[in-house]
């Protein structure tokens, strides 16, 4: 038989045991993170030996020291720090909110609520009229209503979005610019429902961005059972509120990206990374948003060396500085890349929590993605398949210098994530451990494979 014909009749199998060969490798790491797994251990230290991560705080400070001397343990080529300022925004006091009057009669009824982060004090306590509005373009139409008064927006999920991201992605805008949409027509604080749908009462936090050309006002997210009731009373009748919270700027802060670092051995400069942030809000523990990242991303690191795996490409495992309310870790990344010209191929982030893995999810080319998607078999047995739409904050810079790298995110469940996200409730407790290391085993599995085929 001809040379060219043997090759021809051999390629199905070679390509098939190729398969094998990758599955062999996939399950190698996940009995190793399911069996010798840190991931939990490192994120109880993490809860509950720093605790809440605000940027520019110790702790935050202390968990980049923990950072490095983990991943400095799992012997690494290199682990080093990339010093960046962050924003160092402090709550000041316990934010307070509250009905003190109903239809011109005086009552007390105390609100759960807390200050946006970034949110500057009200420089004492603000009484007001509650101006009760669905959305931005009911605030328009009432916009010779709103001086002097408090605003407050039904920032609640709408429950039809099954995909719950998209539905903070939708009521997050009230968070992120309410208060200067509000302070332009005069109003003198905001209040929105926090973006969560848990039936609870547990106020969320989250970053608020001012416009510069605006009154800086106060604003405070009210907890979802409050917020409901206040929002009925609004509609039936006039409401009367009151508000303070006491939060201000320090000087920027010293912070550093920590960054591990597995050498390639056939193409060292074309770069993976992959990653989680550090830094949490300071009114809890920062477990699922986003300690299970970092872990997720330490854990890939731990498993590689304990197989002695040895990466084509460069890997590299990165715990960011400053992504809740400043993005200050992810640019410096990116920064430090275009100045050194650094080749990265694809950047994958996981700050979706430490649930039940669901997905890899990729923002690619069409004819990138159905390749990616022929991984979906090796993956599928571990929960999670190839889907398009991946990306992240911390990572999202990196395309700023260069449009072809592919960002990709870990997708777990997210029906319960924003039960928790931002609130007191984001605790060690409420992660389940086997959720958390097969978070990692996808992770794991899909770097693999990007390192050992490439991404064209």
């Amino acid at each position: 038989m001809r040379p060219l014909l043997v090759l021809i009749f051999c390629l199905p199998f070679l390509a098939q045991a190729q398969v094998n060969q990758d599955s062999i490798m996939i399950k190698k790491m996940s009995d190793e993170i399911m069996t010798h797994g840190k991931a939990y251990d490192l994120l109880r230290e993490l809860t509950k030996k720093i605790g809440g991560r605000l940027a520019g705080s110790p702790q935050q400070q202390n968990a980049t020291v923990w950072g490095k001397r983990n991943m400095e343990a799992f012997n690494p080529d290199k682990v080093y720090l990339q010093p960046c300022k962050t924003p160092s925004w402090q709550r000041g006091g316990k934010d307070f909110a509250a009905i003190v009057g109903i239809n011109g009669k005086p009552t007390i009824q105390k609100l759960e609520v807390l200050a946006l982060g970034n949110s500057l004090g009200s420089n004492g306590l603000i009484e007001a009229e509650l101006l009760a509005v669905a959305n931005f373009d009911e605030l328009e139409k009432r916009k010779d209503e709103v001086k002097g008064k408090i605003v407050y927006f039904n920032s609640e999920f709408d429950p039809t979005l099954v995909q719950t991201f998209k539905a903070y992605g939708a009521s997050g805008v009230y968070r992120r610019s309410g208060p200067s949409r509000a302070a332009k027509y005069g109003a003198v604080g905001v209040m929105i429902h926090s973006l969560s749908s848990a039936p609870d009462n547990a106020p969320h936090t989250g970053a608020m961005v001012y416009d510069e050309a605006q009154p800086k006002i106060p604003a405070v997210a009210l907890g979802p059972n409050d917020a409901k009731a206040l929002y009925a009373q609004a509609k039936k009748g006039t409401v009367r509120v009151q508000m303070q919270t006491y939060g201000f700027f320090l000087p920027d802060a010293d912070e550093n990206n920590v960054v591990a670092e597995l050498k390639g051995t056939e193409h060292p400069e074309e770069i993976i990374t992959i990653g989680g942030h550090l830094d949490s809000w300071d009114v809890n523990e920062g477990a699922h948003d986003d300690g299970a990242g970092v872990v997720h991303s330490m854990e890939v690191l731990r498993a590689m060396k304990a197989l002695n795996y040895q990466p084509k490409h460069t890997i590299r495992f990165v715990l960011f500085a400053n992504e809740e309310n400043g993005g200050k870790g992810g640019a410096k990344y990116a920064e430090l890349a275009k100045a050194n010209k650094e080749k990265h191929i694809l950047a994958l982030e996981s700050d979706e929590g430490g649930f039940t893995p669901r997905a890899i999810a990729i923002t690619c080319s069409p004819a990138q993605l159905a390749r990616f998607e022929k991984w979906t078999p090796l993956l599928k047995p571990y929960g999670t398949e190839v889907t398009p739409g991946g990306g992240g904050a911390d990572i999202g810079p990196l395309t700023g210098y260069d449009k072809n790298i592919i960002m990709s995110s870990m997708i777990p469940d997210s029906q319960r994530y924003f039960d928790l996200h931002h609130a007191k409730t984001d605790v060690f407790e409420n992660v389940n451990k086997r959720e958390l290391l097969l978070g990692a085993v996808n992770i794991a599995a899909f770097i693999y494979l990007v390192d050992q085929y490439g991404v064209n």
